[in-house]
């Protein structure tokens, strides 16, 4: 198997995007992104992850509506969906790809419109991550689920609402410094007190926006991209994903993200590290309860205790495990398919040292982790600039 590494990244700017499409978002992206690599020539596949075109714009055989946009007819493309998780899941196909040999560069496009439609409608797109014989049924929303998960934390732990507050603090101030950011304002503990209840215990803060976004990177053999970049590659050391229960009610532990335990244990071990070894993390907070969740199944707190980064300042830039360098889903936005190419993205550019203001200091190696459903598939990547 060969060594696969990145060599470029794009992103668009996320918010209420309504004059613009699928595939010119995607086409944007794309171009950013070979432009990064310094590309001219149409990679050998492309790799498209989304979750509700079929829904939302009426649109499936979304890899080749943009391959045909973008110009490059004739390259294999195909499209990913898991939920949430579709780019991580998508990134994760092109990585194999490219270490088994059968193709040398590939991009890949995350891509999501959220805003065009009627409320009713995006919520019923999304609750479709959910088990719609035994959840979203009953009419129980994403929000809902997450609530309750949250609601049965703050009881078994004894965790008040408040401590959930440094999350979306720090999510938003380091969103301030990214362009591409849905949300660049501050968040006190004080608005995150104040702000309006979506679904007791979580409120807005808690939560992250409905967003339009893409963002792409391009893939090829490490032994190849000194040939093809002027960019240092950043090596992809490890992908691992894992599944769970879609139903919340037949988890082994409500309380417990299992899938993410078990990826990131594969990932630790195909990377031959460990939580102390990693500088960056960008975990999927969706909601501040799945970001605490993600801090313990990852190995860096206790059960029970992710609150407890927060509050003791760890999760920011200069902390012991910076999270959500460039916003995370709650301040740079959340567009379901895309979010797992801008979570690597984000790490790309901390370990090139091009982050900015927003730079981790001495980052050699970053995790980003993609979550589906309320946990039920979760991909998790390890890159590394070593």
């Amino acid at each position: 198997m060969r060594q696969v590494a990145v060599i470029g990244v794009g992103q668009t700017e996320i918010g209420e995007l309504w004059d613009r499409s699928l595939r010119s978002l995607a086409g944007d992206a794309l171009q950013n992104a070979m432009q990064d690599a310094g590309l001219e020539n149409a990679p050998d596949a492309l790799f498209v992850s989304n979750m509700m075109a079929s829904m939302l714009s009426n649109q499936t055989h979304l890899a080749t509506v943009i391959t045909d946009y973008v110009g490059w007819r004739g390259i294999e493309a195909t499209t990913v969906e898991a939920a949430c998780a579709s780019g991580g899941m998508a990134f994760q196909a092109a990585v194999r790809a490219i270490a088994s040999g059968a193709i040398d560069v590939a991009a890949v496009c995350g891509v999501e419109k959220m805003t065009d439609s009627l409320p009713n409608l995006t919520f019923k797109a999304l609750a479709t991550a959910a088990d719609a014989d035994y959840e979203s049924v009953h009419g129980v929303t994403f929000v809902g689920l997450n609530a309750m998960i949250m609601r049965r934390y703050m009881h078994e732990y004894g965790v008040t609402r408040e401590a959930f507050a440094p999350f979306a603090v720090n999510s938003h101030g380091n969103a301030m410094n990214n362009p591409n950011a849905m949300f660049k304002m501050k968040v006190s503990e004080q608005s995150y007190a104040h702000a309006p209840m979506i679904a007791d215990p979580i409120n807005r803060l808690d939560s992250a926006p409905i967003c339009d976004g893409a963002a792409a990177i391009i893939l090829c053999p490490l032994e190849m991209a000194a040939d093809l970049s002027a960019n240092a590659p950043i090596q992809v050391l490890a992908s691992a994903a894992a599944t769970d229960t879609i139903a919340i009610g037949d988890r082994r532990d409500l309380l417990s993200l299992d899938a993410a335990k078990a990826s990131t244990q594969r990932a630790y071990a195909q990377a031959k590290l460990s939580p102390s070894d990693i500088d960056v993390f960008e975990l999927h907070d969706a909601f501040s309860i799945i970001a605490a969740l993600s801090l313990e199944a990852a190995g860096f707190a206790a059960d029970g205790h992710g609150c407890d980064l927060a509050l003791n300042g760890d999760i920011t830039l200069g902390g012991r495990i910076p999270v959500s360098t460039m916003g995370g889903l709650k301040g740079r936005g959340h567009p379901i398919g895309a979010t797992g190419i801008y979570e690597l993205g984000d790490v790309v550019m901390q370990l090139r040292g091009a982050a900015g203001k927003n730079q981790v200091s001495g980052a050699t190696i970053g995790m980003a982790q993609n979550i589906g459903g309320a946990g039920s598939t979760v991909v998790t990547h390890i890159l590394g600039n070593r």
